[in-house]
């Protein structure tokens, strides 16, 4: 199969369903690839509060009207990954997982990125119940209630000190005396009092009904507790989705995708936005605004190669 396309957009997050929304309201055939269901990490987030124009509405509420929108102004979709892209003469040539290819003549890389997750039981079942990555995201909805953070780098230690602004309580667990932080972050967080230290230890399961409501502990000697919680965020790291790049000096030493303000990278015609290229700030609004930016520079390119 090789079907032709003026834009192929990989990942169906916000950056890609908003990059389609701009591509095909402008006219262009568009293509979005998604291995999983249109919406990326909102289809697994409870309720988005932080969303332009919407207070307070249902993850899987705000991606059905953002994939409704891209494919009633006529978006095509394929569910797959992508496995390459190769360069020739009318353009690239996408090929995925599932064997299929699409010739295109210009790319959007919108993929994301994946959480490193603890791996345990339960995380997956509460992922939007009480298992967040994102404590801006779901910090809010935790006003009052004792939570817990997981990690041992900057990102743990700031979101705990951030997410102090909401919980009652905030157990920081670590599993070991070392962080990867400097003495001003480590010494902010040990004069917050509600932030509470748990170190040697780690995190076995997690345990609820509906939502979180409690943690199993194991300590460095062997030794099992029960903390109650009615949320977990995990602060372990994140990687791109970025595996199927080869091309040298187009991804940053963290695998991020390199790009301009204008979401240019180095290969003419390839256009990256969201969460998986290299920016400082990775939410809903700002992802939008990068699929909206790749979306009209890829079309003033297709415009040009017109020309």
């Amino acid at each position: 199969m090789n079907t032709n396309y003026d834009v192929v957009i990989v990942g169906a997050g916000p950056a890609g369903l908003s990059a389609a929304i701009y591509t095909a309201r402008a006219d262009k055939k568009v293509l979005v690839i998604e291995k999983e269901a249109p919406g990326g990490k909102i289809i697994k987030t409870y309720k988005v509060e932080n969303y332009p124009g919407f207070e307070n509405i249902d993850g899987v509420e705000l991606a059905t009207k953002l994939f409704n929108h891209a494919t009633n102004f006529g978006a095509q979709f394929e569910y797959s990954s992508i496995k390459n892209y190769i360069k020739n003469d009318d353009g690239f040539l996408v090929t995925l997982t599932n064997e299929k290819s699409f010739q295109t003549k210009a790319i959007i890389l919108a993929t994301g990125t994946k959480e490193n997750k603890l791996c345990i039981p339960g995380e997956d079942e509460f992922y939007g119940k009480g298992v967040s990555y994102c404590a801006i995201c779901d910090g809010a909805f935790y006003k009052n209630k004792e939570i817990a953070v997981v990690g041992g780098g900057r990102s743990a230690f700031e979101e705990s000190d951030y997410l102090t602004n909401f919980a009652s309580k905030v157990y920081l667990i670590h599993r070991s005396e070392k962080f990867r932080v400097n003495d001003d972050v480590f010494n902010r967080i040990q004069k917050n009092k509600k932030i509470e230290l748990i170190l040697n230890t780690v995190v076995t399961q997690i345990n609820g009904k509906d939502k979180v409501e409690s943690l199993i502990l194991k300590n460095d000697k062997g030794k099992e507790t029960i903390l109650k919680v009615s949320a977990i965020f995990p602060f372990i790291g994140q990687k791109p989705v970025t595996e199927f790049i080869t091309e040298p000096k187009f991804l940053n030493d963290k695998k991020n995708i390199i790009t301009n303000e204008k979401m240019h990278t180095k290969i003419s015609g390839i256009f990256s936005a969201g969460d998986v290229r290299d920016t400082p700030f990775r939410q809903i609004v700002t992802a939008a605004s990068d699929g909206a930016i790749a979306a009209q520079e890829a079309i003033k390119y297709l415009d040009r190669l017109g020309k």
